[in-house]
Parts: C-alpha cells; structure tokens; sequence
C-alpha cells in the first residue's frame, strides 16, 4: 500500500484539529472522504476542510473504492458495528478511544480484524507525543533509580452538562460505557502500560457521590504492574474548580519524576538529591498527527505503530476490573 486513503465515521469534534486535518499533513496519506449521520454537517466539515467527497451513510464510506483504510471516530458505543463492517470490508481501521464500552467488546474487534487479516489501530496517541516521549525517555535512563511506586491523581469540577447525558453523551454508559473516567482514565492507564508493561492484579471501588447522572464520579484502584511496580490511582470528578488536579508521580529510589497528563502547558518535573529539572515540551497543532505517522508508516510496510487493537483492548481490561465488571 503506497499511499492510504482515509475515510472517517463520524466527523465530530475530535476531527476538527486534534485528528482530521493530520491524515493530509502526512506524506503519502490523504484525507479522501468524510461521513456523518447528518448530511448538513457532514458537507459541511468536507467544505471546510477541503475533503472532496462526503456521506451521510457509513456502508457508502466503507464500500467506496477509493477508500482504501477507516478511522472510525463515533462514540464508543458504535465502535464494534463499524469495526466490524469495515474489517469485513478487509481495510484497516484507526479506532477512537477507548476501544469499546467493555473489554468483551473489544476482543470481538481484535477476533473480527485477525480473521479478516486486517490491521487495527486504536487512538491512544499519547504514545507517541513528544512530551509523553521525554517521560519515557526519563525512566528507561534510570536517573531516578529503582522505580517503586507510581501514583497518580484527577481532580476535575463537574459539568453543568454533565446533569443532562443527552448534552454530554461521555456521561451515559450507554454511550461511553462509563463516565469520565471511562474517557480520561483510559489515556492514563494505557501510558502507563506503555511506560511499566501490562497490569497484572488491580483493585478498585467507585461510587457515584453526587449522582448527577448514571456514572461513577469516584473512583479509586490500587494496581501491580507485571515487573512487580505498584501504584495507585485516584479519579474524583466532584472537585471544586480551584482545586483541580492532574498529576502523575513516579518515585524511585534516587529520584521523582512528576507530570501530568491533559495540559501541555505544565512542565515535565526531574528531581533528585543534586538537581531540579524542568522540560517544557508543548503539544503539537494536531496532537494525533504523530500516531497517525507511525500507523501510515506500518501500512506502507516501513515502521509499526504502538498503539494497536491489543494494546488497546488492556485499557479496557484494567477499567472493567476497576470498575468490577470482570
């Protein structure tokens, strides 16, 4: 495959900067048609994003000949449908996060896509940013020792949409499959599966304490990595606004390194007993660009991409045993 011609389902938000604009950014990838359910909005962000063709009916997307790979970027509760047709279609698919509502949802994807003998990829773009790169880096120097624990922390304020799930659709698990941590939980416990390796015992709880809407709001996990690292995880989405919080602490034996994960803006933080640190590395214009390289990359047959059906599925796995659905 030389050059791959992306089709995208579902051109909401996520499509505007942080995705769309990338899959034509990249050299011998194009952005050749776009869908969505309604027809005004989907011609119009092919207008304004220059795509030359548009739909308003996915089956049209995925039969198009000129299409030759899918990035499906719906809500995680239309992922395995799409997944499905489109691996039957035999063309590979980029799939938003998370993978799916459930990791049960996520097997039947990865089985999908093995019998096709397609390719699947999932959004988890943290993996290749440069910022989330340098951290990486960081640890494997072994500048702060032995590594023996790793904590992290959310505080966010809630949403006045976050009353109504049919304003803020990442709040009705029959949508989302969970709440926000479902959304941003997932970017963190797959960077640190990318960082540490897989999850291999985890325990949590979680309670919905203000009861705005059918999802959890609380949630703690306790968690050990296959390496034998354990760490901790607290998600509390009931904060005061002046009291947020996003921090990622990794603590070693001569050393901590602190960062977080949803602001580009804070820096990087390297402390030992001689120094202090700081490593200010901003995001780029289309934080998914650099993912959606490697994954050109791989179907081209010249390089791999990190971030795959497998890998994916893991977030998954570590947020249904948190959250006590396996």
């Amino acid at each position: 495959m030389n050059k791959i011609k992306w089709g995208i389902i579902g051109c909401g938000d996520v499509c505007e900067v942080k995705s769309g604009p990338a899959f034509s950014k990249i050299e011998h990838s194009e952005l050749v048609t776009v869908m969505r359910r309604n027809a005004e909005r989907a011609e119009d962000y092919a207008y304004r994003h220059q795509v030359p063709v548009w739909y308003s009916d996915a089956d049209d997307l995925i039969n198009d000949p000129e299409v030759n790979a899918v990035y499906v970027a719906t809500p995680p509760n239309s992922h395995l449908e799409y997944v499905l047709k489109v691996a039957q279609a035999g063309k590979p698919i980029y799939v938003e996060k998370p993978m799916g509502r459930t990791y049960a949802e996520c097997q039947q994807m990865i089985e999908a896509c093995e019998k096709a003998g397609v390719p699947l990829f999932v959004a988890y773009y943290r993996r290749q940013l440069p910022y989330f790169l340098k951290v990486k880096e960081l640890i494997e120097s072994g500048i702060i020792g032995t590594i023996t624990v790793v904590n992290l922390t959310l505080l966010k304020s809630p949403k006045i949409a976050d009353a109504d799930p049919n304003l803020n659709w990442r709040v009705n698990p029959e949508i989302s499959g969970g709440g926000h941590f479902h959304d941003l939980a997932s970017h963190q416990l797959d960077l640190l599966a990318y960082y540490f390796g897989d999850f291999v015992d985890i325990v949590g709880i979680a309670s919905n304490a203000l009861r705005q809407n059918a999802a959890e709001d609380t949630v703690t996990a306790s968690f050990k990595f296959e390496s034998g690292l354990i760490g901790s995880g607290s998600w509390t989405f009931t904060s005061l606004a002046s009291h947020q919080k996003d921090q990622v602490q990794i603590i070693g034996d001569k050393g901590t390194i602190t960062f977080c994960c949803f602001n580009d803006t804070t820096p990087i933080v390297l402390e030992t007993d001689s120094k202090r640190q700081e490593f200010s590395i901003p995001y780029p214009q289309h934080v998914q660009q650099p993912l959606i390289q490697t994954i050109v990359d791989e179907l081209r047959g010249i390089g791999n991409c990190p971030s795959t059906g497998h890998t994916g599925a893991k977030a998954n796995w570590v947020m249904d045993k948190v959250l006590g659905k396996i």
